[in-house]
């Protein structure tokens, strides 16, 4: 073989190899980004999953091996139940999944419990269990691009009763509820690390499809009383389910929410009489008995059925937590840094929202 038939053999395994790297590096460009959500199962979780889903994700769906997966049955899902309450085992099963399917892009914690039977329950799965997930994904260098905690209003505590201004980020964070403590104890966790940029997402009431909380106020209206707690109406602010999980998706991929803080809500401020009203319009409801209970007798309810909760051994959606949520005036917030910086505009008003929850509520005979 002369020196020209050897470079021209030579330009033929160069162009082949070339040719191998664009298409590694094609096959890579088209990978589909991989989001592990943890609290798969819940209500918020369950549209996340459906969001990420939407966007052509690899979901893995993190949840106990006792939940329901009645709201994940699309057969894309990938399930993983993660031992979040023993750092130990966490790590090796992150290690032994980053081993077989790599590493997660992101990570969306969304696990959490909003009541508890025991309040120190909510410190050792609000808070505990989200510093044993950073710890474990930095142990087993199963790094994300960013990690996303899903927290909530209540690490802010109610906004002033007198002057009704918005809480702002730069509020002073002083949680009046032990939920409020837990969540904010986990957003302590999540500012401290030093594994990857990260994004905490505060929504304020979060309703839809699915939703247990505020079904009980619909289904009260439904059978013709509204019943709201002390005086002067509540100032309350809200956000679709779906609008949430746009948003976390949105603040996940933008280059512009590095270790970031938004209030998550649809710029809106309505009384819970605007609330209830346009829950009667909807359901077609003419007739309704209107009474504002007041705070104390709110709290001698909450306290007995707190108690006989602990009979129980049940968690009940009635507590004296729920009170102080109940008592607060105002829960307005300013959600403008998520637009301004995010532009992010929600898909549905209020009135849309509950419209679409309640045709849901109906359909899946929880209302008549």
């Amino acid at each position: 073989m002369d020196y020209y038939d050897r470079d021209i053999e030579l330009d033929r395994i160069i162009m082949v190899l070339l040719c191998i790297l664009h298409e590694r590096r094609e096959m890579t460009n088209d990978r589909k980004k991989k989001v592990l959500i943890t609290g798969a199962s819940g209500f918020i979780g369950s549209f996340l999953v459906k969001e990420a889903l939407r966007r052509d994700y690899e979901v893995w769906a993190g949840v106990r091996l006792t939940s329901s997966r009645a709201n994940l049955q699309d057969e894309r899902i990938r399930f993983i139940s993660l031992q979040l309450n023993d750092l130990e085992v966490l790590s090796c099963q992150l290690s032994n999944h980053k081993e077989e399917y790599g590493s997660w892009d992101y990570v969306i914690h969304n696990a959490g419990l909003t009541k508890a039977l025991n309040k120190a329950d909510f410190y050792r799965v609000n808070a505990e269990y989200t510093n044993n997930l950073i710890k474990a994904l930095q142990l087993s260098e199963a790094v994300p691009e960013k990690f996303l905690l899903m927290s909530s209003l209540s690490t802010f505590g109610g906004g002033n009763d007198k002057t009704y201004e918005p809480i702002r980020p730069d509020s002073l964070q002083v949680p009046e509820t032990e939920y409020g403590k837990s969540k904010l104890e986990a957003e302590n966790y999540v500012r401290h690390q030093t594994l990857c940029p990260f994004v905490i997402l505060r929504p304020t009431g979060v309703y839809g499809p699915g939703d247990k909380d505020y079904f009980m106020e619909i289904k009260s209206i439904q059978s013709g009383f509204d019943f709201a707690v002390g005086s002067p109406p509540q100032q309350l602010t809200f956000i679709y389910v779906k609008d949430l999980a746009e948003v976390a998706f949105v603040a996940l991929e933008s280059g512009k929410a590095i270790n970031r803080e938004y209030f998550v809500a649809d710029g809106e401020v309505y009384s819970d009489e605007d609330f209830a009203r346009m829950i009667q319009e909807i359901l077609g409801k003419k007739h309704l008995f209107r009474a504002r209970i007041p705070a104390p007798l709110v709290y001698m309810v909450c306290v007995c059925s707190e108690w006989i909760g602990k009979l129980l051994k049940k968690s009940m959606t009635l507590n004296t937590d729920k009170y102080r949520i109940l008592k607060q005036r105002n829960w307005i917030c300013d959600a403008s840094l998520l637009q301004d910086e995010l532009d992010f505009r929600p898909t549905y008003t209020l009135r849309e929202g509950l419209t679409e929850a309640i045709a849901w509520y109906r359909e899946n005979k929880w209302l008549k």
